[in-house]
């Protein structure tokens, strides 16, 4: 039986670490959001301009510099420079809600439940939640998810757009970016070293799955 057991929970753990490499993956396969090569959201679109260099866009910036290693503004219009652009962002604004996700259950949780029974608070945090949160949380995660991005049914947020001189909205549009693209690699690490304490618990001597933040559990 103990032995039946120690390979239900290697399986178990094997299936949320693929689980949690598939997140990953998702994000990563917005690999422009990485490249300061984007391009302007408020760029019009112009089917058929010709091709161009985008080496002064916003987002070229030192250290890097115009960094595009994979040489995604190559021989693209502007309208194709504005959806990398556009993706960008996106997969930034989602990042930076998936670190605050991974750091805010780590002292404070909602009240109710998820499903019936099962309270938002015995959910686990980190990737031992994806096992934990039944199939009808999942269903209103996937469905809320959905229809935000596909009928925007939350809206137009007028609050994010102030009304700003140009060079002040210039910074402003920057500093979005840059946020963006840390919080994507933030994630990133989260989900490497929250996957290794699943696989070996207290791997890095450490009880806690924000080590970098301690304060969070004075």
């Amino acid at each position: 039986a103990t032995l039946c057991d120690s390979t239900l929970r290697k399986r178990s753990t094997t299936s949320a670490m693929m689980k949690s490499v598939a997140v990953a993956l998702a994000l990563l396969e917005g690999a422009e959001a990485f490249s300061p090569a984007g391009l302007k959201a408020a760029v019009p679109s112009r089917a058929g301009v010709a091709r161009m260099s985008y080496e002064s866009e916003l987002g070229v910036i030192p250290p890097t510099g115009f960094f595009d290693p994979l040489g995604l503004s190559k021989n693209i219009d502007e309208e194709t420079f504005a959806q990398y652009r556009t993706a960008e962002l996106k997969h930034g604004r989602v990042a930076q809600l998936c670190v605050i996700g991974y750091v805010v259950p780590e002292f404070y949780r909602f009240p109710g439940i998820i499903a019936p029974g099962v309270p938002f608070a015995d959910i686990p945090n980190g990737v031992a939640a994806i096992n934990a949160i039944p199939a009808l949380g999942w269903f209103q995660m996937v469905f809320l998810i959905g229809a935000v991005d596909y009928w925007g049914v939350l809206g137009d947020f007028d609050a994010g757009k102030p009304d700003l001189a140009p060079e002040e909205l210039e910074k402003r549009k920057l500093q979005e970016l840059q946020h963006g693209r840390l919080a994507m690699l933030a994630v990133l690490e989260l989900l490497r070293h929250d996957s290794q304490n699943l696989v070996s618990p207290g791997f890095d001597g450490l009880d806690k799955l924000i080590t970098g933040l301690p304060f969070l559990y004075n």
